[in-house]
């Protein structure tokens, strides 16, 4: 089979012909009918050889999307030619937040040597993927393959730290999400489908502006110091109830301390390398600031039932598998809008 696989440290990847693998027991084989490219596989990349933690040749993908192919033994969820998407953030499967579908959280994980997909064990850029467990799979039914592969990561993210700061964004709360990308356009959906905030977006490009506008935004604002002053006028000086920045850049992490008030949350979604000092009295008074990675199973669940709905309209670019590198080249020059899908079927 066609594989997009990293094969060396420092250079490009590219697509090359591997094996297809064989469910054992409790596995399950996907022909891959959709997977989503995602800007942290460029981080992934940019690691030097001496703190690089996986084997390589490794094939890239955490979003995958599939029809299952084949099952192996004491499987019995799923069946062959059901329409499945991919839970990523596999875990021990017996600890205590394991057990609450909390597996992004397995505190054993990386001591048993358990990898998602694409990070660390092959992954969904590819004609089939071997997926460990029928617990880690979410039937899709009728959907779109392509336009929800991007839930496994691009909105499983945003959907886990949007629920965490649910409870502040009553009627009349401002939530602010910092860059309107792949994950941050989603986000401002997810807030606008399950909140009452006002929802003010802050991009450096004028284009995810725009995106931000279509996915629901009531105001979308340069991403540069004055609009602090903007979001402090839109709050009558109070400040934002809640700051999502998916960039985690230094200037933006800035951004979101300036502009948060009192008793308010500041979620850093974004690997963008920054950090934002916490002491008493900055941020504000009662300010929570936290990180995340990726979401439960449960949210999992939730956001295929809200695009089912209706709810969620991913912007999606679709590319064929041998395309794959040069998504890559287009992501890294900043010209990939929302998310990008490669479709091995074409």
């Amino acid at each position: 089979m066609r594989a997009v696989q990293y094969l060396e440290v420092g250079q490009p990847p590219r697509v090359v012909d591997v094996d297809v693998p064989e469910p054992g027991p409790g596995q399950i084989l996907l022909r891959v009918t959709a997977a989503g490219v995602c800007h942290s596989d460029l981080t992934v990349m940019s690691w030097s050889a001496d703190n690089f933690p996986y084997q390589l040749p490794l094939t890239l993908g955490h979003e995958g999307a599939g029809r299952v192919e084949a099952v192996g033994e004491d499987v019995g969820s799923v069946a062959v030619g059901d329409s499945v998407v991919v839970y990523g953030p596999w875990g021990c499967g017996t600890c205590r937040q394991c057990s609450l579908g909390r597996e992004n959280y397995c505190p054993r994980a990386t001591e048993l040597g358990i990898m998602p997909p694409g990070l660390g064990r092959p992954g969904a850029l590819a004609e089939y993927l071997l997926v460990d467990s029928e617990r880690h799979v979410v039937g899709i039914g009728d959907l779109d393959p392509v336009q929800t592969v991007p839930l496994t990561d691009a909105g499983l993210t945003p959907y886990h730290v949007v629920k965490r700061s649910l409870p502040k964004l009553y009627p009349g709360s401002v939530a602010v999400v910092i860059g309107a990308g792949g994950l941050g356009h989603v986000g401002i959906q997810l807030l606008r489908a399950v909140s009452a905030a006002t929802v003010v977006a802050l991009d450096i490009r004028e284009e995810s502006r725009e995106l931000a506008l279509r996915s629901g935004a009531h105001h979308a604002l340069p991403s540069a110091p004055a609009s602090v002053d903007t979001v402090r006028e839109l709050t009558d000086g109070a400040g934002a109830t809640a700051v999502f920045d998916f960039v985690g850049a230094q200037a933006t992490l800035d951004l979101a301390g300036q502009m948060v008030g009192m008793d308010a949350d500041i979620n850093v979604v974004g690997i963008g390398g920054g950090a934002l000092p916490v002491s008493f009295g900055s941020p504000p008074y009662g300010t929570f600031v936290g990180t995340t990675y990726w979401g439960t199973r449960s949210d999992l669940i939730e956001l295929v039932e809200l695009a089912k709905q209706g709810a969620l309209n991913v912007h999606v670019e679709r590319y064929g598998l041998e395309e794959g590198p040069q998504v890559y080249e287009r992501m890294e020059a900043g010209k990939i809008q929302g998310r990008a899908v490669l479709v091995p079927e074409g």
